[in-house]
C-alpha cells in the first residue's frame, strides 16, 4: 500500500490557524520541527507526544460528497494530507513518511474543539474518517510529494 502526500501542515501555537508547509522535520519522541506540539503547546498536549497526525484527501472528498460538508486546505488540523492510502488500516502498524518511520497508534476521531474551530458537522462528516494519530520512530524529513508505504 503506498500513496503520496498532497499537503503538510502546522500550527505553531494552540488554536491559531494552521499554515501550508512543503516540507518539514519529523523528530523521533517529539513531533514536527515548528507545529505546536513539537514543544508540548497544543490544546490536547497531556506530557505524551502526538507526533503527527494524517488525514486522507479521499476522506475529505467523502464527506463533501456525503455530507456536503467542505474544509478548507489544512482547516481539519491534521498534519499530512495523504492519497491513496488507507490511514485506519495503518493502527498498529509501522510505516514511512518520506525519510521518516512512524507507528499508528489510533484512529484521530474529530472532536468538539475541532468542531469549534471549523463549523458545525465537522464530528458528524468525519467520523471514522477523521485520520490517524502516529508516532514518530524515526527522525527523517517529509515533504509535499513524497511516498507513504506501509513497512
Amino acid at each position: 500500500m503506498t500513496g503520496t502526500v498532497e499537503s503538510i501542515h502546522i500550527a505553531r501555537e494552540s488554536g491559531e490557524p494552521v499554515e501550508a508547509v512543503e516540507s518539514v522535520e519529523a523528530v523521533a519522541g517529539a513531533g514536527l520541527r515548528g507545529d505546536r506540539y513539537f514543544d508540548e503547546s497544543g490544546t490536547f498536549s497531556d506530557g505524551m507526544p502526538r507526533g503527527i497526525t494524517l488525514i486522507e484527501a479521499e476522506a475529505l472528498e467523502a464527506a463533501e460528497r456525503d455530507h456536503d460538508f467542505t474544509l478548507e486546505p489544512g482547516e481539519h488540523r491534521r498534519n499530512v494530507t495523504t492519497r491513496g492510502v488507507a490511514l485506519n488500516h495503518l493502527v498498529e502498524e509501522e510505516f514511512r513518511v518520506g525519510d521518516a518511520v512512524c507507528r499508528g497508534v489510533e484512529l484521530c476521531e474529530p472532536c468538539s474543539y475541532l468542531e469549534s474551530l471549523t463549523k458545525e458537522g465537522a464530528v458528524s462528516s468525519l467520523v471514522h474518517r477523521g485520520g490517524l494519530r502516529a508516532e514518530i520512530v524515526e527522525t527523517g524529513d517529509l515533504a509535499v510529494g513524497d511516498s507513504v508505504e506501509q513497512l
